[in-house]
């Protein structure tokens, strides 16, 4: 299993900015994706961006341009950059960390969450 501590979620300005940080511990040597999603009461969880081992990064549409997704593979640590944020975008965000299973297929693990809040 791998656990997953988040922070630096908070409350910022519309037009504002912030940046999440989320470090990995366990089993981290099966880790093969790692990255964030995002949910908003009464919503369903949302995939917002992706980032392999390679460094190969995928964003939602709704955040593309404004959001980046970064890691430290030698901190085991995957960070998301959010600029230009909207009051859309306020959501409890986590990070999650994929990893490929011995008998096949992966399995994902997430943090606890940060609060981000959108609002003047």
């Amino acid at each position: 299993q791998v656990q997953l501590v988040e922070s630096g979620g908070g409350l910022v300005q519309p037009g504002g900015s912030l940046r999440l940080s989320c470090a990995a511990s366990g089993s981290i040597f099966s880790i093969y994706d790692m990255g964030w999603d995002r949910q908003a009461p009464g919503k369903q969880r949302e995939r917002v961006a992706t980032i392999t081992s390679g460094g190969i990064t995928n964003y939602a549409d709704s955040v593309k341009g404004r959001f980046t997704i970064s890691r430290d593979n030698a901190k085991n640590t995957v960070y998301l950059q959010m600029n230009s944020l909207k009051p859309e975008d306020t959501a409890v965000y986590y990070c999650y960390a994929e990893r490929i299973l011995i008998v096949g297929g992966a399995t994902n693990d997430w943090g606890q969450g940060t609060q981000v809040t959108v609002s003047s």
